[in-house]
């Protein structure tokens, strides 16, 4: 497949190009012959990760959905027969699917699905597509795995067509017919419609416009293939966990090239780690100025709503209605997001002065040796079915324990690793478990000798939030469990798979002791917003997909039983926490000044922390009805919020006081966890006693029972029950001296 490179003396002879972006360009100069030898380096690099498709696959694709394109024409006629339209009409009625996503960009990667949009006239109704168009998809042998999600936000048919997997939405315009030449950017295709049809075009009319407001659309496809595999590399790919998704990386990348029209892919790429390095959030990014329509649509304006004040990291979609496509990023992900740009910027730094190659950008960072202290929640469910419904769930609300953790007053930054894993199974119990990593850095004590610092509060606001959720929308089922355990870094190999934690194992200074878990591989470069895995270069060929949120099982792979009680009844040792990484380069090499729309100083960076001595134990315990606190979580104030301390008070919880009797007790040896302590984790293992699971049962089956009304509503702030569900709660506390 040609990558073709801007040269030097084509760019010379262009006609002086139109404006781009909301304000004026900070450099038109054009590329030199070493910017072009640095994109082509830059492209070899890339090949071996697989982020670019053969030709064939390519043509394959085409092919598939000129059949899709034929089958919804064919439908669209079928529909207008049956509801007896003219037949002048019925030859012209058109019907037609566009793409949208990393298909439409030109950007995806082998083996990731195809975003695609059914638009038909008037007259097909939202029911037609999910009936009739659902039953003669049915009837294609090429088609496996069909299932319909009509009850979602946007609404969506998902297949697999000939091996290749497809989301198609559904959208109906007010229009008779559906020309061939129809561009979905038109705002006036908007009114009266349903607001799940604009939400299905919403899709496209962002792609779209992205494309329209780059000035070169080959360099700016090969600077984003470049940024996503580096997001993914380094686990900043994810919209539903707090960082970004793909669209939000397209427009982020795209202001890059407004900004340097006439650069090609390897200047852009450090363009866009020193524009973006140095950007003064919360100041919006934005490709073009928002228009208004006079649609009453709700769009993002912080001058009119009140909410969109409290956004940290907001990047505007160019299309009406303007929305942020980075709500779900919190104090911690941003930092994090900040830090990797900071670091981008040192190593393209050193790329340009031939100090180093291109491939260290794209070196995976260890996780698991950054931080000294882990919180693993763990999501079970009897059968892979229960499974993939309760794993979506909880992941979709982990940002939300994020932001719990980070308001508590010791905690500096809580990083949850994208990547899922899979979990090893217990008592070779035949359950399907999932796991996820927080990373914990605490701030540096002052004037106190010896602190107590208790997470238990913001798991149980979590747990009780996505049980509740699971209710709400008739999702429950018996034997649907999330635990959650304080982990020290050496520990981590009794849970993971040690595939992951070899990467770096020289550097650990804890020696670990790997354990083989002799594990499937996990996704590689399946280019969905929440899939994070991206092959080495030496595995591409050899690695197999899992499902979509990027975890597998390991269902015939024999693991070791780990269990809660193994990793959290473990005697307290001496450690200190890691600094949060800095970058040394401020990439100061360039003195270009960065187009703001505000003046708004970003955050300043936390304190540093030392901490040691940890106990952590397990508690069971029914709570009491309370807030969950999940709305202050999902949108935390940059500059009023204050900072929750670690523990609840005393009215809030029953058992604070038997909390406060048994941390006196481990005052005397602050090494060993209580006689009760040890009792209780013993007990429970992996949050399993059988009292607690037949009262969990009992509740659950009669909240469902008593459920009356249907909800689907999974907003972050659920419905509360009548009663409170009974669940683990696991107790973690962290014992912290100056």
């Amino acid at each position: 497949m040609p990558f073709p490179v801007t040269t030097q003396g084509s760019q010379q002879t262009q006609p002086p190009q139109k404006h781009y972006g909301i304000t004026s360009p900070i450099s038109l100069a054009a590329p030199k012959e070493t910017d072009c030898l640095l994109t082509q380096k830059l492209v070899e690099t890339l090949k071996p990760f697989g982020v670019f498709e053969e030709e064939e696959e390519l043509q394959r694709r085409i092919l598939i959905l000129g059949k899709l394109n034929n089958l919804v024409k064919e439908w669209i006629r079928e529909i207008s027969e049956s509801k007896n339209l003219p037949q002048s009409v019925i030859e012209n009625v058109g019907g037609k699917i566009f793409t949208f996503g990393s298909y439409r960009l030109g950007v995806h990667t082998k083996g990731a699905d195809i975003d695609a949009l059914c638009v038909a006239p008037r007259h097909v109704d939202r029911s037609d597509f999910f009936t009739s168009f659902y039953d003669k998809l049915k009837l294609q042998e090429e088609v496996k795995d069909l299932r319909a999600v009509e009850e979602a936000f946007v609404p969506v048919i998902k297949l697999c067509f000939d091996g290749i997997e497809i989301d198609i939405l559904f959208a109906r315009l007010a229009l008779q017919t559906i020309p061939e030449d129809l561009d979905l950017r038109d705002d006036s295709l908007l009114k009266n419609l349903d607001i799940r049809c604009i939400r299905s075009l919403n899709g496209c009319r962002v792609t779209d416009e992205i494309l329209h407001l780059v000035p070169n659309i080959d360099n700016f496809r090969l600077t984003l293939r470049a940024i996503k595999l580096w997001a993914k590399r380094h686990n900043i790919y994810s919209n539903i966990l707090g960082f970004l998704g793909g669209v939000s990386w397209a427009m982020l990348v795209a202001r890059t090239c407004q900004l340097y029209p006439n650069a090609i892919a390897s200047t852009l790429v450090h363009k866009f780690f020193l524009v973006f390095s140095k950007w003064e959030w919360p100041n919006p990014v934005l490709l073009k100025q928002p228009e208004e329509c006079n649609l009453n649509l709700p769009v993002w304006d912080p001058r009119v709503n009140p909410s969109d004040r409290y956004h940290l990291m907001p990047i505007i979609t160019p299309a009406y209605p303007q929305q942020n496509s980075t709500y779900n990023v919190s104090v911690s992900t941003r930092m994090v997001m900040v830090e990797e740009f900071k670091q981008g910027l040192a190593i393209t730094d050193e790329i340009l002065l031939s100090k180093a190659e291109w491939s260290k950008l794209f070196e995976a960072p260890n996780f698991f040796q950054k931080y000294k202290h882990y919180i693993v929640l763990l999501a079970s469910a009897p059968t892979e079915k229960q499974r993939l419904e309760w794993v979506g769930l909880v992941e979709s609300k982990i940002r939300i324990l994020v932001g719990s953790l980070e308001k508590n007053e010791f905690i500096t930054l809580a990083h949850v690793n994208p990547q899922s894993f899979p979990a090893p199974k217990e008592n070779d119990k035949e359950e399907f478990r999932t796991m996820w990593v927080i990373g914990l850095v605490f701030k540096k004590t002052e004037n106190s000798e010896n602190l107590s610092v208790d997470l238990t509060y913001d798991i149980q606001s979590f747990t009780d939030t996505v049980y509740r959720q699971a209710i709400n929308s008739k999702m429950f089922e018996v034997d649907m469990k999330i635990a959650a355990m304080h982990v020290k870094r050496k520990q981590l190999h009794q849970l993971l798979p040690s595939h992951v934690l070899q990467k770096k194992k020289k550097h650990s200074t804890e020696g670990v002791k790997l354990t083989p878990l002799n594990d499937s591989s996990l996704d590689l470069s399946m280019d969905s917003d929440n899939s994070m895995s991206v092959p080495s270069p030496t595995s591409a060929m050899k690695t197999s997909p899992l499902n979509s949120s990027g975890s597998s099982q390991g269902r015939n792979s024999p693991a070791p039983a780990v269990t809660a009680a193994s990793v959290t009844n473990i005697q307290a040792t001496e450690v200190s926490l890691p600094q949060v990484n800095s970058s040394e380069s401020s990439g100061g090499t360039s003195s270009e000044s960065i187009p703001q729309t505000a003046t708004q100083p970003a955050i300043s960076s936390p304190p540093k922390p030392t901490v040691s001595r940890v106990v952590s134990s397990t508690r069971l315990v029914n709570p009491p009805p309370r807030p969950s606190g999940n709305a202050a979580a999902k949108i935390p104030n940059p500059i009023v919020g204050v900072k929750r301390t670690s523990s609840p008070h005393k009215e809030e919880s029953p058992k604070k006081t038997k909390t406060e009797e048994d941390e006196t007790s481990e005052d005397a040896n602050c090494l060993a966890l209580s006689g009760h302590d040890k009792t209780e984790t013993k007990e429970q293992l992996d949050t399993e006693t059988s009292t607690t699971q037949s009262e969990t049962i009992q509740t659950a089956t009669s909240l469902l029972a008593s459920q009356k009304t249907s909800s689907t509503d999974l907003s972050d702030i659920p419905a509360l029950p009548a009663n409170p569900i009974p669940v683990i709660k696991n107790s973690i506390k962290l014992r912290l001296n100056r």
